[in-house]
């Protein structure tokens, strides 16, 4: 008999558990260590079981055994089915387990559970959309640095590339690439250095030099019309017609969103909730469809 129902958003630095009972009253939450698939499905599981745990130790109610506990989880990576196979193979025994995207959860969360789409862009970028007629699309979200577009990672990659040019001396200097190099080093060795280091997160905190330029270096104006540009192209991808309700989330995007054109900007929404909140709305939905027999 499932007595808990648990959401889950796991990803690359923190694990959050959001606890309630049956009936949808929530009672506690917890968090733990990085669970993206990709760091290891041991270690994923491990982080989010002690997530669990903790969820119920704020709630201040003994651990159960899992078989009472229906579990959904939108954890990075599991858009990556030998990933998800693996992850959902290796179920501790949950009495019923979801294991979706942490893009699809931060949507459902967005939305209170109702269709809509979502562009996220953090360090990362994705778009995903869910029709009234049950169908979802995801749009970008390749991975860094082949995809991405309009992300923190890859507004920092550009940024670094142009302090790269002003190095070699086939650009001028401006106010973005000497931020770039008080960041990441001011002469060829020192960056390059950087550069052979570097990865995804690194690039993504090269960002914030973008935006401070802006208003000095055209390089920099140009560079974030471009990111708004990406971000509207997600956006139109995955709703063409324009009829659904538009959420964006992560630094980069709030910050951008206000940039779309009149006609976007018409269809935004601010996010109802958040992605555990969603792993949550899902489980409860799986709950009362398939009655309690595991």
């Amino acid at each position: 008999m499932v007595e808990f129902l648990v959401g889950v958003d796991g990803g690359g630095t923190s694990t959050r558990a959001l606890l309630a009972r049956r009936d949808g009253q929530v009672v506690g939450q917890g968090q733990a260590g990085p669970s993206a698939l990709q760091q290891g499905i041991p270690s994923a599981w491990e982080q989010v079981q002690l997530a669990v745990r903790r969820a119920f130790e704020v709630a201040g109610i003994a651990v159960p055994d899992w078989s009472r506990v229906a579990l959904a989880a939108g954890l990075s990576g599991v858009s990556n089915p030998p990933w998800r196979d693996e992850f959902v193979g290796t179920d501790p025994g949950f009495a019923k387990l979801v294991a979706e995207t942490d893009s699809f959860t931060m949507l459902v969360g967005a939305h209170g559970g109702r269709p809509g789409a979502i562009v996220i862009a953090g360090t990362g970028s994705i778009g995903e959309v869910w029709r009234a007629d049950g169908t979802r699309n995801v749009v970008g979200g390749w991975g860094f640095p082949v995809s991405d577009e309009g992300s923190g990672a890859w507004l920092g990659l550009h940024a670094v590339r142009i302090a790269q040019a002003a190095i070699d001396g086939r650009s001028k200097a401006g106010a973005l690439a000497r931020a770039v190099w008080s960041r990441c080093g001011g002469d060829r060795d020192r960056l390059q250095a950087w550069c052979d280091r570097a990865g995804q997160f690194e690039y993504g905190q090269v960002a914030p030099a973008v935006f401070e330029s802006e208003s000095a270096d055209p390089a920099a104006a140009e560079l974030l019309s471009h990111a708004v540009a990406s971000l509207e192209a997600i956006a139109l991808a995955l709703d063409p017609q324009g009829g659904l309700p538009l959420a964006v989330s992560g630094s980069i995007g709030e910050r951008l969103s206000e940039r779309f054109s009149p006609a976007l900007r018409s269809h935004l929404v601010q996010p109802a909730d958040g992605p555990a909140a969603g792993a949550l709305t899902l489980i409860r939905a799986v709950v009362e469809w398939t009655g309690s027999e595991r």
